[in-house]
């Protein structure tokens, strides 16, 4: 595993944003772990979090795209705090771009807040977590509606792994198969595992055996039956 991938999963610790007990996801479904990027509030952490998506991306879909495109409305800060950190850390400059939840009719109009998009341009969206794929079928449209542009593909923070509410499919395969663009993830579940169980960071063990019986159980019931 890459050593920003060990670090992003303490800092994700670290931030208070990956937490481990008992909770129920929207879904209804009971999980042993729990994800929250609404925790990262500070300007420290979004320069950081801006970093680990940036060479994640770099890993994943190299430089070779114009547009970061932020979902409405976590994908805002994180496009804004990713395209600071691919001009910092790799001297490349891309342009971001959100949606608005209304269309905007004076002034700044129209849907998209930051960067027009125009024919040729190759864009990379980025997200939270995905794990029901219901966000791209909202933003799909909407970037194909405003010009002729290229998706090279989603990035999200983690992959939970988990297969969706009415397949056996993880919902980062589900978007590759239907709209035909690669989606990957800074890290996923069995990595977050790989790294934490048994392992003591900051004197603490957050992964016991107690913890991985239940993190198995739960992938048992729902997890995805590919390898993402």
């Amino acid at each position: 595993m890459e050593d920003y991938k060990k670090q992003f999963i303490e800092f994700m610790v670290d931030s208070n944003v990956l937490k481990f007990g008992d909770f129920t996801l929207k879904s209804g479904r009971k999980s042993p772990f729990f994800m929250n990027a609404g925790a990262y509030v500070t300007g420290t952490q979004l320069e950081k979090l801006g970093e680990y998506y940036a060479k994640a991306i770099h890993d994943s879909y190299g430089l070779d795209f114009d547009v970061l495109f932020g979902p409405a409305y976590k994908g805002i800060p994180l496009s804004v705090a990713t395209t600071m950190a691919i001009s910092r850390l790799y001297g490349k400059e891309v342009r971001y771009c959100s949606n608005r939840k209304e269309v905007k009719d004076h002034g700044d109009t129209g849907i998209l807040l930051g960067s027009k998009l125009k024919d040729g341009d190759r864009i990379v969206i980025i997200e939270d977590v995905t794990t029901s794929g219901k966000s791209i079928e909202e933003t799909f449209p909407i970037l194909k509606a405003q010009a002729k542009v290229e998706i090279v593909g989603l990035m999200v923070s983690l992959n939970r792994m988990e297969r969706g509410i009415d397949t056996e499919k993880s919902a980062l395969v589900q978007i590759q198969e239907k709209y035909g663009f690669a989606a990957n993830a800074i890290v996923t579940m069995a990595e977050v595992t790989e790294h934490l169980y048994n392992q003591p960071y900051q004197g603490k063990i957050y992964i016991d055996d107690s913890l991985k019986a239940a993190i198995d159980s739960y992938y048992a019931q729902y997890g995805a039956k590919e390898a993402d």
